[in-house]
């Protein structure tokens, strides 16, 4: 699990959202249709963005919401700007402005939430955190790592993510390359997700995959013609589960560095599911089977 970072100050703020009074929605009139610079991105969607409004990591710039939303979401909106520290307030938007500032098509349900993206971690860091003896003590002792190999599509690795998250994986991690990188869809496929669990990027997915093995990782890739099912996989209590994009799967380089292949026993004319669903389902094999 990602370190929780200090509470921002309201000099983390932007004037604009530094005003006293109520922490109620600001007037729809001080609503400045603006764009995210190019080191923020609008988060969007009730989840995405009050898991992000509570997670003291995320640098916050703006809040919108809809009248609608305000009214549906009040409480819950000013309690969490009050853990905030009060140097930011909800400003009232129309859905129009929201149409205009985030992406075509994005299902926003009257929130939106302008910020930097998280603070990016790094392999050794998350082993440390991994290592620590006091985790030795949580009652699911087994540590699983889902690695993505340039799993690209956003909707897809939210939804990894969002799995991930559920059934207790520890981290998921793709190259710096030819990976999604954190965005709204993204967060939004995630439902929250995206601040709890860590979305590692690594330089070279290969060179991690042999470091995990050093740390007392196996390294088992998910395809279709693995030579075991996945539940017969004797993985141990440390794993990394390889997977690749839908159509190519994984690339014969990733496969060399894999300990073993498995493969989910699927039945039926659809042969196979896509990476998202295969990601449930074999997390639900690795983690929530011996949990239940």
């Amino acid at each position: 699990m990602a370190k929780r970072k200090t509470r921002h100050t309201n000099r983390d703020q932007p004037a604009a959202t530094r005003r006293r009074g109520s922490r109620g929605p600001a007037p729809a009139a001080r609503v400045i249709e603006r764009a995210a610079g190019p080191h923020e991105l609008w988060l969007y969607g009730s989840h995405a963005v009050l898991e992000a409004l509570a997670n003291p990591g995320r640098r916050i710039r703006r809040l919108l919401v809809t009248g609608e939303t305000a009214v549906k979401q009040g409480a819950r909106l000013e309690s969490l700007l009050a853990e905030r520290g009060g140097g930011l307030v909800a400003e009232r938007a129309t859905r129009e402005i929201l149409g205009q500032l985030l992406a075509p098509g994005a299902v926003h349900q009257g929130l939106a939430l302008q910020t930097e993206p998280l603070a990016e971690r790094h392999l050794d860091e998350l082993l440390a955190d991994l290592s620590d003896p006091a985790a030795e003590d949580e009652p699911a002792r087994r540590r699983v790592l889902l690695a993505l190999d340039q799993v690209t599509d956003p909707q897809n690795v939210g939804a990894i993510l969002r799995s991930a998250a559920a059934f207790g994986a520890a981290a998921v991690l793709a190259p710096g390359r030819h990976a999604a990188p954190e965005s709204g869809a993204l967060a939004k496929a995630a439902s929250g997700a995206l601040e709890h669990l860590p979305y590692l990027k690594v330089g070279n997915l290969a060179q991690a995959l042999d470091h995990l093995k050093q740390a007392g990782f196996w390294i088992a890739g998910l395809a279709a013609e693995g030579d075991r099912p996945i539940a017969d996989g004797d993985l141990g209590d440390r794993v990394v589960l390889v997977m690749g994009a839908e159509g190519s799967g994984l690339r014969r380089l990733t496969r060399e560095h894999c300990d073993l292949l498995v493969h989910l026993p699927t039945q039926g004319p659809i042969g196979q599911l896509n990476v998202s669903s295969a990601a449930a389902v074999a997390l639900y094999e690795l983690l929530g089977r011996r949990r239940s």
